[in-house]
C-alpha cells in the first residue's frame, strides 16, 4: 500500500482530529428514549420506520450480539453502529467531492490502512486491529506508513459531520469503495455497521502496513498480508489499485518530483504516478509493468515482485490480458480486506444497496392448460392448478413425457384395432 496521494493542495496537517461522540440524532418520525428507559440511550423509537443510530460508548467494548431489535404495536426499536439512510447520504457527498478535489486515490488508501493493520493470530477486538475507525487519531496518523493522510481526513470530516450517525470505520470503507466504483472500477460488495475505537489508546502499534522497497518484496508481501488473512491471488489483486494514484518522494521516498503525466494534475501537480490514466481504474497497472517500456511510470520493489515471483506471476499475466477477471478478484478482495477486524452491529452488517426487485411470476390462466374454449370458473381454475402443480407441472415447467406409459397405450391401441379388424 505505497503511498497514494489527494490531488489538492490546500490542505495541511494542522487538523487535529478528536475521539468522536456522535450525538443523538432525532426526526421528526423518531423520538429520543429517555434514559431511564431500559433500552441504550442512543437506541430510538421510530413509528414510521427503523432507525439505526449509533452504539454508546459503552457498548463499543460489548459483543455484536447485544444488538437489540424490538418491536411494540408498530413502533420498532433498533441499535446499531451506523443509520443507513446517513450512509446513502454520505455516499453522494462522497462522490460530489471525488468530483471536485479528484481525491480518488487517498480515499482508497484512507480505507486501505485503517483495515490494514488487522492480526488473524489476535481474537480480541480492537487489539487485533483491522477496519475500526482508529485511523482517525494522531498516534496513528503520525505512522511513517500514513504520511498524508491527515489531508484525506480533513477532507471527509464535513462529510463526517454532516452525517453523525455514520461510523468513522463506515465512512472510511464507503469512500474507498466509491473512489473505485467512481474511477471506473467494479461494484464492490460492501456492507456497513462497523464500530469505532472510542479512543487513541486502542490504536494498534506501527508496523503493520507493508513497505514499498523491503529486502525481499514478494516474502515481505506475503508476511503482511498472510497476517490478515489474505492469500497470493488477493494480494495481486490489490496491488492492481495502484493503477489509481502518484507517489511523492518528499513523503514516500519513492517517485520522482514529477513527470509528463503528473505536471500538470489534475489537482496539485507532481509526483510519479504508477500509470498514464493515473485517476481511471483499469489493469492499464499490470500491463505497463510488464511491459517497462516508459521510464515516467513508477515500479517500486513490491510491484516488480508481481511479476518475478512464480505464484505472483501467475496471477499478474493474468489480470494484465484479462480486466474483467481483474474486476472480479479485486471486487472480492478490496470487500474482504474493508471488514477484517472489524466489529459488526448488527453482526450481519447492513446493506445500502437497493435490493433488486424479484421477477413477477406469470399469471395463471387455465385455458392454457386445456382444450377447451369454454372459461372454467375461478374455484375449477384453482382445483386444477393444485392438481397440476402436485404432479410437478408449473405454467413454465411442462410435465415430463412417461415413455413406458406412452408405449403401453400405443401396443394396447393397437391390440384394439386388430381386435376390431378380425372380426
Amino acid at each position: 500500500m505505497a503511498e497514494r496521494i489527494a490531488s489538492s493542495n490546500s490542505l495541511n496537517s494542522s487538523f487535529r482530529p478528536t475521539a468522536y461522540r456522535a450525538p443523538a440524532v432525532t426526526r421528526s418520525t423518531s423520538l429520543l428514549l429517555p434514559r431511564s428507559s431500559s433500552l441504550s440511550p442512543k437506541c430510538h423509537l421510530s413509528a414510521s420506520r427503523s432507525f439505526v443510530s449509533p452504539l454508546s460508548d459503552r457498548a463499543l467494548h460489548r459483543a455484536s450480539s447485544n444488538s437489540k431489535r424490538r418491536a411494540t404495536g408498530s413502533t420498532a426499536v433498533i441499535c446499531a453502529a451506523s443509520d443507513p439512510v446517513q450512509l446513502k447520504g454520505a455516499k453522494e457527498d462522497i462522490k460530489e467531492l471525488l468530483k471536485t478535489t479528484f481525491s480518488h486515490p487517498i480515499m482508497v488508501r484512507l480505507g486501505w490502512h485503517d483495515a490494514g493493520t488487522y492480526d488473524k493470530n489476535i481474537e480480541e477486538w480492537p487489539q487485533r486491529g483491522g477496519a475500526n475507525g482508529s485511523l482517525r487519531f494522531e498516534v496513528e496518523l503520525k505512522h511513517a506508513a500514513n504520511a498524508g493522510l491527515v489531508n484525506a481526513l480533513k477532507l471527509i470530516q464535513p462529510i463526517k459531520d454532516k452525517y453523525p450517525g455514520v461510523t468513522y470505520a463506515d465512512l472510511f470503507q464507503l469512500a474507498s469503495a466509491t473512489a473505485i466504483e467512481e474511477a471506473g472500477g467494479p461494484k464492490i460488495p460492501m456492507k456497513y455497521g462497523r464500530v469505532d475505537v472510542s479512543g487513541p489508546e486502542q490504536c494498534p502499534p506501527e508496523g503493520k502496513l507493508p513497505d514499498a522497497g523491503p529486502p525481499s518484496p514478494a516474502q515481505h508481501l506475503r508476511d503482511v498480508f498472510y497476517r490478515m488473512g489474505l492469500n497470493d491471488k488477493e494480494i495481486v489483486a490489490l496491488s492492481g489499485a495502484h493503477t489509481l494514484g502518484r507517489s511523492r518522494p518528499e513523503r514516500s521516498g519513492w517517485g520522482k518530483p514529477e513527470t509528463k503525466y503528473t505536471k500538470d494534475g489534475p489537482g496539485a501537480p507532481g509526483g510519479q504516478s504508477w500509470t498514464v490514466q493515473w485517476l481511471k481504474f483499469d489493469n492499464s497497472y499490470f500491463r505497463d509493468i510488464k511491459e517497462k517500456i516508459d521510464e515516467d511510470l513508477l515500479v517500486l520493489p513490491t510491484d516488480a515482485a508481481l511479476f518475478e515471483d512464480p505464484s505472483f506471476k501467475v496471477y499478474a499475466e493474468k489480470y494484465a490480458e484479462d480486466q474483467e477477471a481483474f474486476f472480479k478478484d479485486y471486487a472480492e478482495a478490496h470487500a474482504k480486506l474493508s471488514n477484517l477486524g472489524a466489529l459488526f452491529d448488527p453482526p450481519e452488517g447492513i446493506s445500502i444497496d437497493d435490493e433488486a426487485k424479484a421477477p413477477t411470476p406469470e399469471p395463471f390462466i387455465a385455458a392454457k392448460y386445456s382444450s377447451g374454449e369454454k372459461e372454467l370458473s375461478n374455484s375449477m381454475k384453482q382445483r386444477l392448478r393444485a392438481e397440476y402443480e402436485a404432479i410437478g407441472g408449473s405454467p413454465d415447467k411442462p410435465l415430463k413425457s412417461n415413455y413406458f406409459l406412452n408405449i403401453m397405450l400405443v401396443i394396447a391401441g393397437l391390440a384394439i384395432l386388430t381386435s376390431l379388424l378380425g372380426n
